[in-house]
């Protein structure tokens, strides 16, 4: 593994621990039939998406109420302390990916066979609470505003040595230029009178 494909990976690490998700590999059913009942509940409460994924009648919908079950328990484990009633937890993301598919043969008519694919998806859950946002403002400007303050005292602190370093060079530069403007004021000098001798 590279070191850009394992910081990758350990970005992703990092950005799962506070995420309450769940996924469920190899369920032996079509992705077009899983998506089906997923579309259902995508964006919904949690409350009103297991009331859906109760009464639905599709045989996927009893596999995702256990997985939703199971993303509810999850988050509970990351935010200990924190009522479900008052977070107002929704499906924030529900995705559904193609598995392994299982070849077979069909016998047909004439010594022929038909190829039969049975198929699989994994399915992944995502909650998120509607109240974590306002949390997240405070803490975002509370941290900007401690940055601003460093901002603020770090340059007080550099600015000391570079004004003592400034004068000096400029100190250095001054005789050198009066020298030249002597010279230049006499050359002026000089000409002014030859146009006057000149004129006369």
């Amino acid at each position: 593994m590279g070191v850009k494909s394992r910081t990758r990976a350990e970005s992703r690490k990092e950005d799962r621990k506070n995420v309450a998700f769940a996924r469920l590999n190899n369920v032996p059913t079509s992705p077009r039939k899983m998506r089906i009942v997923a579309d259902l509940i995508r964006g919904k409460r949690v409350e009103l998406a297991l009331h859906i994924l109760q009464t639905n009648p599709k045989h996927p919908a009893a596999r995702l109420h256990k997985l939703l079950l199971s993303a509810i328990s999850n988050w509970q484990a990351k935010n200990e302390g924190v009522r479900i009633e008052e977070s107002d937890l929704y499906v924030k993301e529900i995705q559904v990916d193609g598995g392994r598919i299982l070849k077979r043969i069909q016998p047909a008519p004439q010594g022929r066979a038909h190829r039969i694919r049975k198929r699989s998806n994994h399915v992944t859950i995502i909650l998120d609470s509607l109240s974590k946002p306002e949390r997240e403002k405070e803490e975002s400007m509370d941290e900007d505003v401690k940055a601003v303050a460093k901002a603020k005292a770090a340059p007080k602190t550099k600015a000391a040595p570079e004004a003592k370093a400034t004068p000096k060079p400029k100190a250095a530069a001054k005789p050198k230029a009066g020298p030249k403007a002597a010279s230049v004021s006499k050359t002026k000098k000089g000409t002014n009178v030859k146009s006057n001798n000149k004129k006369d």
